[in-house]
C-alpha cells in the first residue's frame, strides 16, 4: 500500500509530564519504511500515516529529549496532514494537531497537576471526534495520569472509560495483547480481556456477574479471531484460588463463572474454564490458548507484563472505533531522561494499522 493512501492514525501525546511525547518522538522513524525495507519487503509494520494530537511545543521538547532530528510542524486539520504525506511529512517531520491550551507546555516532567491531565483529556477527545467522523482510521494513545486527569475535573478512571462514554457503548473491555514473542509458545500471540477494570477489589467483586463474564468471552473471541484468522481457543480464569475447590474457598465459580462459560460454549465459542489463573496462564504461555478472560485487572496485567511488559499492547474492545495503547503508564520517574522504551508504542501502532487495513474494529 503506498503511503499516500495508508490509513491515518491519531497518536495522542498523553500527559506532557510523562513519557508519552518522548516515546512518540523516539519511535517516529520506526513508522516509515526505508527504500531497502521496500525493496526487500522487510518492513515489520503495516503502512500508516501517523499524526500527533497534542501540543507542538511539548512535542518539540520531546524531540530534544529523544535526541532525534525530526521537525514538529503544527497542522490546522486532519485533511492538511493527510495531504502532506509524503510531500511534507514522514520520517523526518512530525505533524501535530494542536489540542491543548498554553499551560500544557509549562508542565514539568514528573509533575502531577491539572494542566497535564487536561492536556491528555483534550488531545484524546479531539482524536475521538475525528475517529467517530471517519477522518482518522484509528487512535493510538500515549499514557495519561489518572490522578492528574481527576485534578483537572475529568472524573474518569482511565482511557477506556472515556472512550466508552464518548462512543456510547456499555459492552466494552480492556485487553492486553502480546504478539509473536519468545516469551510465549504461540506463533500468533496471546490476548487477555478483563471482566473488571479500574476499581477497588471490593467493588470489582460486585461487578463479576454472569453477564459480564459472558460478554467478555465474546469480546476476546472477536478480537483474537481477527488476529488469527480462525476460531480462537479461549480460557477463563477463576476468581478464587484453586478455582474455589468445589466451593470451599468461594462459590463464584459455581454460581457465576462456569454458567457463563457454558453459555458461551453453547453459542459456538471454543472456550473452557474456569481454571486457576496460575495454571491457566502457564498453559497459555505454552501455546494451549489464544485468549484468556481474566476476572480482575491485576490478574491479567501481572501475568502479561511478566511475559514482556514493553512489547504488550492495550486494546479497547467493543468500540465502534479502533483504539490501541501502550501497556505501561506515564513513568514519571524516567520522564525527560530519554531512557523510556518505545517498543510498546511501536507494537500499538502495528496493531492499530493491522485492524485499519482489515477495516475492522477490535
Amino acid at each position: 500500500m503506498p503511503l499516500e493512501t495508508a490509513p491515518l492514525l491519531a497518536l495522542t501525546a498523553g500527559d506532557p509530564a510523562g513519557v508519552g511525547p518522548e516515546i512518540i518522538a523516539g519511535a517516529w522513524r520506526s513508522f516509515f519504511p526505508t527504500p531497502n525495507d521496500l525493496a526487500t519487503s522487510a518492513f515489520p509494520l503495516p503502512p500508516s500515516r501517523p499524526l500527533v494530537f497534542g501540543d507542538p511545543e511539548v512535542m518539540r521538547r520531546a524531540v530534544a529529549v529523544a535526541k532525534t532530528d525530526a521537525r514538529v510542524v503544527a497542522v490546522d486539520s486532519v485533511s492538511e496532514a493527510a495531504d502532506g504525506y509524503p510531500s511534507r511529512f514522514g520520517a523526518s517531520t512530525i505533524p501535530c494537531v494542536p489540542c491543548c491550551d498554553a499551560s500544557a507546555s509549562s508542565v514539568r516532567f514528573g509533575e502531577i497537576c491539572a494542566a497535564g491531565g487536561d492536556a491528555a483529556f483534550r488531545s484524546l477527545n479531539r482524536a475521538i471526534d475525528f475517529a467517530l467522523s471517519g477522518e482518522v482510521a484509528g487512535i493510538v494513545t500515549a499514557p495519561l495520569h489518572k490522578e492528574s486527569l481527576n485534578l483537572a475535573g475529568h472524573k474518569f478512571p482511565g482511557h477506556t472509560e472515556i472512550l466508552a462514554s464518548r462512543c456510547g457503548v456499555s459492552n466494552f473491555g480492556m485487553a492486553l495483547y502480546l504478539g509473536p514473542n519468545p516469551a510465549i509458545a504461540s506463533p500468533t500471540g496471546l490476548g487477555v480481556v478483563h471482566v473488571t477494570l479500574h476499581t477497588s477489589m471490593r467493588k470489582a467483586l460486585e461487578q463479576v456477574t454472569f453477564e459480564s463474564v459472558y460478554e467478555k468471552c465474546g469480546l476476546i473471541r472477536r478480537f483474537m479471531e481477527t488476529i488469527l484468522g480462525r476460531e480462537p481457543r479461549l480460557g477463563v480464569c477463576a476468581l478464587n484460588c484453586h478455582s474455589g475447590d468445589g466451593g470451599l474457598f468461594g462459590d463464584e465459580e459455581i454460581r457465576i463463572i462456569r454458567p457463563a462459560v457454558e453459555a458461551a460454549r453453547a453459542d459456538g465459542l471454543d472456550v473452557r474454564g474456569p481454571f486457576p489463573a496460575d495454571t491457566l496462564f502457564l498453559d497459555a504461555k505454552n501455546g494451549l490458548y489464544d485468549g484468556i478472560v481474566a476476572i480482575y485487572h491485576d490478574q491479567g496485567h501481572i501475568a502479561m507484563k511478566a511475559f514482556d511488559m514493553f512489547s504488550a499492547v492495550n486494546v479497547a474492545l467493543g468500540l465502534p472505533i479502533i483504539r490501541t495503547s501502550v501497556a505501561h503508564g506515564t513513568a514519571f520517574q524516567v520522564a525527560g531522561t530519554g531512557t523510556a522504551k518505545t517498543e510498546s508504542l511501536i507494537e500499538a501502532v502495528r496493531v492499530a494499522a493491522l485492524f485499519a487495513s482489515k477495516k475492522r474494529t477490535p
